[in-house]
């Protein structure tokens, strides 16, 4: 799950200081009538140098939970996936109660045997074999992909209860860290040979929902904010050490708000940032069900006329400039892209259901782009937002979404803004042609 980000703190304007982001936003707006297919016939294409160095990212989550549903590992082959991003996030490591990475699914991690049908490479893992499960597909997905980066992700809403309590003391850090390192980068999950999983995992995604706020209800405090930074510092040194007999550079990323009004100023951004390849800040969720009325969901630009309370007004590129005012380099600015739609009921058909008023969210609320797409109801574009919504006035729904027409224009204001670039929650919820994540890869260029 991602965060709801309906700010309750004072109002904070973030100003439009950065050249080259203006030239972004108007690069997208200018170019948002062309869809990703009209981009691609044109010869946009994808130029993905390592994420280790200094290239554009194209990141796509892959949730422990999606096998259960039916979409593996290979389907990221089929929706031509894992030939376009340069990164797959595998979500999540769990937290245990004494302070160390743990698995929150053993069987869907490394247990679980996979049928021929169902394997990246077409083979069936045999019995009593050392590793199986998401992780030995990863590691198949590897093979065929040298140049796609694996990195852990490890927390979530779910799962991050007891970060505040571990990140309290060096010793507390230090355990973990040391946890996650040698579970995820040496290889060593508990019951299984050592270095089983080593080679599979190229870096650690740290995400806490979120210091000093309640998130799913966790515990926190104002001692959060130093203790996340030295948190980061801490795996820093740790995966530089790693990396130093590995070889390799290994990646270390932070999930974190884009709530310029509450979330985000919970966090040391400039200091943190030093312990980081980039951020992925998560630019989803901006409004939804929770809500009164209906709005966007992850706009790219703010809209004057929304009815929403100061506080309450949001944008991706207004959180780009909040995390850029505070000592950001927009090289380590990644923005996140919804896979998947908010939806309300109960909506009057004025102005086609937006901004009005709703009786709750729908029973479609969060389900998948290739869902959603299906539902009645009409389509409409918004040039002052960059967005779409659909509105169905038979049942009275509304849908607020990304399609590939508003992921490509995105894209291009993460190129041409110059962001790192983009990641996308979750890879299950884009169609069997990988219509979102080729309308992305097309628009980073």
């Amino acid at each position: 799950m991602r965060e709801s980000t309906n700010g309750t703190t004072a109002k904070r304007r973030p100003g439009h200081r950065a050249r080259r982001r203006l030239a972004g936003v108007a690069a997208a707006g200018a170019l948002l009538a062309a869809s990703a297919p009209a981009a691609q016939a044109a010869g946009v294409t994808a130029d993905h140098h390592g994420a280790g160095g200094g290239g554009k990212v194209a990141i796509g989550y892959f949730t422990q939970w999606g096998i259960y549903s039916g979409f593996f590992e290979k389907n990221l082959i089929a929706d031509g996936a894992a030939a376009k991003l340069t990164e797959i996030n595998y979500a999540f490591s769990s937290v245990s109660a004494d302070g160390q990475c743990t698995s929150g699914d053993s069987w869907a991690d490394y247990q679980r045997p996979f049928a021929a049908a169902e394997s990246v490479n077409g083979v069936a893992d045999a019995a009593g074999q050392s590793l199986a499960g998401n992780f030995n597909q990863l590691k198949e997905l590897k093979a065929a992909y040298p140049n796609l980066k694996i990195v852990i992700s490890i927390g979530g809403w779910s799962w991050s209860s007891h970060f505040s309590d571990l990140a309290a003391t060096e010793a507390g850090r230090q355990k973990f860290v040391q946890s996650c390192v040698d579970q995820y980068l040496n290889g060593n999950i508990p019951g299984l040979p050592a270095g089983a999983a080593k080679g599979i995992f190229d870096g650690i995604d740290l995400d806490w929902e979120y210091p000093n706020e309640p998130g799913n209800n966790n515990p926190y405090g104002p001692q959060d904010t130093a203790d996340f930074t030295a948190l980061l510092h801490d795996f820093r040194g740790a995966l530089n050490t790693a990396g130093v007999a590995s070889h390799q550079h290994y990646l270390l990323t932070a999930d974190t708000s884009p709530n310029q009004y509450a979330a985000a100023q919970q966090l040391q951004l400039k200091a943190a940032a030093a312990s980081l390849d980039w951020y992925n800040v998560m630019t989803v969720d901006m409004h939804g069900g929770w809500d009164s009325i209906t709005d966007f969901a992850a706009n790219l630009l703010p809209d004057p006329k929304d009815p929403q309370p100061a506080n309450g007004k949001f944008s991706i590129v207004q959180s780009v400039a909040y995390y850029e005012k505070n000592g950001v380099p927009a090289s380590k600015i990644a923005i996140e892209i919804p896979y998947y739609a908010h939806a309300w009921a109960g909506v009057g058909p004025t102005n086609n259901g937006l901004y009005q008023s709703a009786t709750g969210a729908a029973p479609t609320d969060q389900a998948g782009y290739k869902t959603v797409v299906t539902e009645p109801g009409t389509v409409h574009f918004d040039p002052v937002t960059a967005s779409i919504w659909k509105y169905d006035p038979a049942s009275q729904t509304f849908w607020t979404y990304d399609n590939p027409q508003t992921v490509f224009a995105k894209g291009l204001y993460a190129d041409f803004a110059g962001l790192r670039g983009a990641s996308v929650w979750s890879l299950d919820g884009d169609d069997a042609n990988g219509s979102l994540t080729s309308a992305l890869a097309a628009s980073l260029r």
